[in-house]
């Protein structure tokens, strides 16, 4: 992954947009081409794009008026996302995307553990009350999609075949290699040994957005 252009969109930092911007909240953006995909699509409806990152965009129109969400909505579908409008919706997938975000393209620095207090800062909402409506929303637990996003990276990790599983385990923010290893076994039916093993045909990871 390159880390360069990117990398500010992708670890949400913050940028502030203009006073007559509107914020798009976006389903199935999950890696930096979603993020120029896009962008591309809604300049091209004339838009003025003023950030585009993971699950988000802000844009205004050249005249100050509203933009034509119906045409957003469509164009977007087209190219394989959706434009969120329930609030409840588009907090769900506020949440995912956080995560995602945090899990495979990490910022420099250590590792975060705390992945609560990371969403509650984030959202401005009691964690309670996001776990609940994660789990309403999606039959599976916060703490059960952070496991797979963790899994699904440590396949890619493992599929490089430069880390140890100690140093594997280390990046993903476990406790032991024995600790992954249960949690790998759990989704996956196999240790990362023995994943490990079956060779490159297996490493290849699931698409992100079947994940989310």
């Amino acid at each position: 992954m390159s880390a360069h252009p990117m990398q500010a969109d992708i670890s949400m930092a913050h940028v502030l947009p203009p006073p007559d911007a509107h914020r798009l909240l976006i389903k199935n953006m999950v890696c930096p081409q979603c993020i120029r995909v896009v962008g591309e699509e809604l300049a091209a409806l004339g838009l003025q794009v003023h950030r585009v990152a993971l699950g988000e965009a802000d844009v205004s129109m050249p005249n100050g008026a509203a933009p034509d969400y119906d045409a957003i909505r469509t164009s977007l579908q087209e190219a394989g996302f959706e434009l969120l409008e329930d609030p409840r919706a588009q907090l769900v997938d506020r949440i995912k995307t956080l995560l995602v975000a945090l899990i495979h393209y990490p910022p420099p620095g250590p590792r975060l553990l705390n992945y609560s207090a990371y969403l509650v800062e984030h959202l401005g909402k009691d964690y309670h009350y996001l776990s609940h409506l994660f789990s309403a929303s999606e039959g599976l637990t916060i703490e059960k999609f952070i496991i797979r996003q963790k899994v699904e990276r440590a396949k890619e990790l493992i599929g490089y075949g430069e880390l140890s599983m100690a140093e594997v385990a280390q990046q993903l923010g476990y406790s032991s290699p024995a600790h992954l290893s249960r949690q790998f076994r759990q989704v996956t039916g196999l240790t990362p040994t023995e994943f490990q093993k079956l060779g490159p045909a297996s490493h290849a990871r699931r698409s992100l957005d079947s994940l989310i």
